[in-house]
């Protein structure tokens, strides 16, 4: 009995290994999906924001993997010490990383540092350290397995890379398709951290006794844990910032009640504002660039009243809502992606899609590919771009082609466009991808942001014939004013700019919008 106990311990020490680096592994790729999700009400999610997170984690890794190839020359206790420490430092820096989110964010955002530089310095104060930590395990977990089979070091080397691999594989589909819908983003932080503790619990466990000082090292420890939860609960780390976190946003609905004096609410999805409605009276827009947009289908529709609408994003459903009150006849789709966006509007925006309303909760442009490729819609409104995080396949010459054949003799589409008015190379190339498609595309702004000469918020207009004002002003409040850009000067700049032709083979969004991070709203 004894000769077989002691011929399995081997496989269940090289077992508990190979466990062991699966949880390092899943734990860091979950640290780097969620890490987009937890600066996301801060910066926002963007293709900066992916690529810091990235960068850093894939640093982390490669710093603690040096670290822990020069403990793994060292005796087998020494090794085994280290994984209870690299584990431990690895589950407090983890739940640390929610604390500095909260303590670290306002002052990196307001040092002026920039967009692009805030986001490199927070991701890298939040996820260098903990996937560091956890990177450190792998070679001193591989050296104690491969002690385990001399005979059998080639097949244990590759059982414990592809086990890493697995673990990676695991918490990537753990984290993006379960843990952060379930119990959000910081929940999520808060579970890796206890998966790491609970590892190297395990491990201090196997090692035997404590001896005086691993007893003064392990008080210690449990003190600073102590102390960062302490902390934690003193700036709220550990309470999600979100009302709901979903599959695609943080979403937040703020009453904005004292600043309208009146009773409304604002939309927050991530980091940014997204609509704001008035509980009694729904053709109240309080968006400059929402009511430019239902003033140009006023001038573009005429006294027409039974038309059919196709909005390509719902956010707060402020427009549906205000053409749902006035234009009763009218006949509404909304494809808006996200259900917990909808379920904010309905809940706590007023938003009531009974009647003329029909909702599709689907990407924008598969929506409409499902739909019959004929004519269907007299207007077709493009609000799906978030900041200037822009889809890219909502602004191809692919995608316009779609929206022009099912548009009616008269139709209008307009999509709404955030640039620099100092250099709007993403508006050029939108124009520039439209004007193949459509005899007449125009570009509206707000006279006020244009004095402003920063960054601005365009409506581009598209159909068979040009809206027939080149100006336009609020009913409501005369003190609003819009222009159309001067097709001439429109068309020399985008001639000069040299911008492509966005394509779904070839649309740099991203590059394009790279100076906008740069300017303050």
């Amino acid at each position: 009995m004894d000769q077989a106990s002691g011929a399995h311990r081997p496989v269940l020490r090289r077992t508990a290994y190979a466990a062991a680096l699966f949880v390092a592994a899943a734990g860091s790729l979950v640290l780097e999906i969620v890490g987009a999700r937890l600066l996301a009400p801060y910066v926002g999610v963007s293709l900066y924001t992916w690529t810091s997170i990235i960068a850093v984690v894939l640093t982390g890794l490669s710093i603690g993997h040096w670290i822990g190839g020069h403990v793994a020359e060292r005796s087998v206790a020494t090794c085994r010490r280290a994984l209870v420490w690299a584990f431990l430092l690895a589950a407090l820096t983890a739940l640390g990383s929610l604390v500095l989110l909260r303590v670290l964010s306002g002052p990196v955002l307001s040092a002026g540092l920039g967009p692009v530089a805030s986001i490199v310095v927070l991701s890298t104060a939040l996820f260098l350290l903990p996937v560091l930590f956890a990177g450190i395990v792998s070679p001193v977990l591989t050296r104690l397995a491969l002690d385990e089979a001399p005979r059998s070091r080639g097949r244990v080397l590759g059982q414990m890379y592809a086990l890493g691999a697995l673990g990676s594989i695991g918490g990537t589909l753990a984290a993006g398709f379960l843990f952060i819908s379930w119990i959000g983003s910081t929940g999520t932080v808060m579970s890796v951290a206890a998966g790491y503790a609970l590892t190297a619990g395990l491990f201090a466990l196997a090692s035997g006794a404590p001896t005086r000082r691993g007893l003064l090292a392990g008080m210690a420890a449990a003190a600073a844990a102590v102390a960062l939860a302490a902390g934690g609960l003193a700036v709220r780390a550990f309470e999600s910032p979100c009302r709901t976190e979903s599959d695609y946003y943080c979403i937040r609905v703020v009453d904005f009640t004292f600043e309208a004096g009146r009773p409304s609410a604002l939309l927050v999805l991530d980091h940014l504002g997204h609509g704001i409605n008035d509980r009694d009276d729904p053709a109240r827009l309080f968006s400059s660039y929402v009511e430019l947009t239902d003033r140009l289908f006023q001038e573009r529709l005429g006294p027409k009243q039974d038309f059919a609408a196709y909005f390509i994003g719902g956010g707060a459903y402020t427009l549906p809502r205000a053409w749902m009150a006035a234009y009763p006849r009218a006949s509404l789709l909304v494809a808006e992606i996200d259900p917990a966006v909808t379920r904010a509007a309905r809940e706590d925006l007023w938003l009531d899609p009974a009647g003329t309303i029909r909702i599709l909760h689907q990407d924008g442009r598969t929506a409409l590919q499902d739909l019959p490729a004929e004519p269907l819609f007299d207007a077709v409104l493009g609000d799906a771009f978030h900041d200037i995080t822009v889809p890219p396949h909502l602004v191809t010459i692919e995608f316009a082609r779609e929206i022009s054949r099912r548009l009616r003799p008269g139709g209008t589409y307009a999509l709404n466009v955030v640039d620099s008015l100092r250099a709007p190379r993403f508006l050029f190339a939108v124009v520039k991808t439209l004007q193949p498609v459509f005899a007449a595309v125009e570009v509206w702004a707000d006279a006020d942001q244009l004095a402003s000469g920063g960054r601005t918020t365009f409506v581009v207009a598209a159909g068979d014939r040009a809206t027939p004002v080149g100006r336009l002003a609020s009913p409501r409040d005369g003190t609003r004013r819009w222009l159309r850009w001067p097709g001439g000067d429109l068309a020399a700049r985008i001639a000069a700019s040299g911008v492509p032709v966005l394509s779904d083979d070839y649309a740099p969004v991203d590059r394009l919008l790279r100076h906008v991070m740069e300017e303050s709203e």
